[in-house]
Order: structure tokens, then C-alpha cells, then sequence
């Protein structure tokens, strides 16, 4: 490899190991927004008893839907913007690390 590829940012490696990164990081917040989407049919099927008690005027199953269901997906959209934007970060320095040590 020449210097100028080590150099590049957007050389293939760099490139890989970001979306590698990435993608764990999207798996990851589509594994926690699957078992919430899922996980409320489970509880009102094995625990309907739970799921039919009374809080705030609503049960239990209609306060996770309706009130809590959408922070929570707005919560691991902004995890995963923020944590994105920092694995390119920690990349990018990662690279410039690189640079100078090998102008060096």
C-alpha cells in the first residue's frame, strides 16, 4: 500500500472498519426496538393479569403503548445518532493519528 493510501480517509479500510462499527451499532438498536415491539404482545399473552392493572387511569398495556412506546424509539434514535457520529469521530482521529506518526 502506498503512503497516500495509509494517508486517506476514505481509503478502503477506513471505509470498512466505520461501516463495520456501524452496522453492529444498527443491530443493536434494532434488536432494542424489536424486543419493545414485540415484547408488549408476549406480556399481555403470558401476563395479562399485570397487563390489565389500572395506573393513571389507564392499563398498564395502553401506558406502554401510548405513552411510553414512542420516547422510548425517540431515545434509541438519538443513541444511535449520537454513537454514530462518534464512531466516525473516533475514526477520523484514529486516522490522523496514523498520519502524523507515519509523516513523522
Amino acid at each position: 500500500m502506498q503512503a497516500s493510501e495509509q494517508t486517506n480517509i476514505q481509503s478502503e479500510a477506513f471505509l470498512r472498519s466505520l461501516m463495520r462499527k456501524q452496522m453492529r451499532l444498527s443491530v443493536a438498536c434494532a434488536a432494542a426496538f424489536l424486543i419493545a415491539l414485540l415484547g408488549l404482545p408476549l406480556a399481555n399473552y403470558f401476563w395479562p393479569e399485570i397487563m390489565a392493572r389500572r395506573i393513571f387511569g389507564f392499563t398498564l398495556t395502553w401506558l406502554l403503548l401510548g405513552i411510553a412506546f414512542f420516547p422510548f424509539v425517540w431515545v434509541i434514535a438519538w443513541l444511535f445518532i449520537k454513537r454514530s457520529i462518534a464512531l466516525e469521530d473516533e475514526e477520523v482521529a484514529a486516522v490522523s493519528g496514523k498520519n502524523k506518526s507515519v509523516s513523522e
